[in-house]
């Protein structure tokens, strides 16, 4: 699939990092570092904007080794970029360490994720069909 990007960044176009990686990194664009303190958040620009076809959705993901190594994660995750959005990337990183963290530029600062979806009419009905969970909920198994 051809997606439109413009990329107003210093860096590369985001990429694949292996053949069969679902995500690609995309990085802060930044003039100066921005520092994250513990709890705090901020908006972090990436100089890119996309234009999705209709049906795809862009999802914006922590990157694992990111929130493992410093504690740091995508705030709203995942976010969704909708294909008639045609502002800047910004990611709402979000600080869950007890240290500073330093954000710099060109910083692989999460993933996206190009994914379809559906788009829903609903058809109100009276009742539902029986399932085997039925209204069970959170913890409703008792399984770990």
């Amino acid at each position: 699939m051809k997606v439109k990007i413009v990329n107003k960044s210093k860096h590369d176009l985001p990429k694949y990092s292996t053949e069969l990686s679902a995500g690609m990194d995309l990085r802060a664009n930044l003039n100066e570092p921005v520092f994250l303190k513990s709890l705090e958040r901020k908006l972090i620009k990436t100089g890119l904007f996309i234009e999705l076809p209709a049906g795809f959705e862009a999802q914006i993901r922590p990157r694992s080794g990111m929130a493992l190594k410093e504690g740091v994660t995508v705030l709203n995750t995942p976010g969704t970029i909708d294909a008639d959005y045609r502002g800047e990337i910004g990611v709402i990183l979000a600080n869950l360490s007890n240290t500073l963290v330093e954000i710099k530029d060109g910083d692989r600062i999460c993933q996206m994720v190009v994914a379809a979806h559906e788009t829903v009419s609903w058809e109100p009905v009276e009742d539902l069909e029986a399932s085997e969970r039925g209204a069970g909920g959170f913890g409703h198994t008792g399984k770990s």
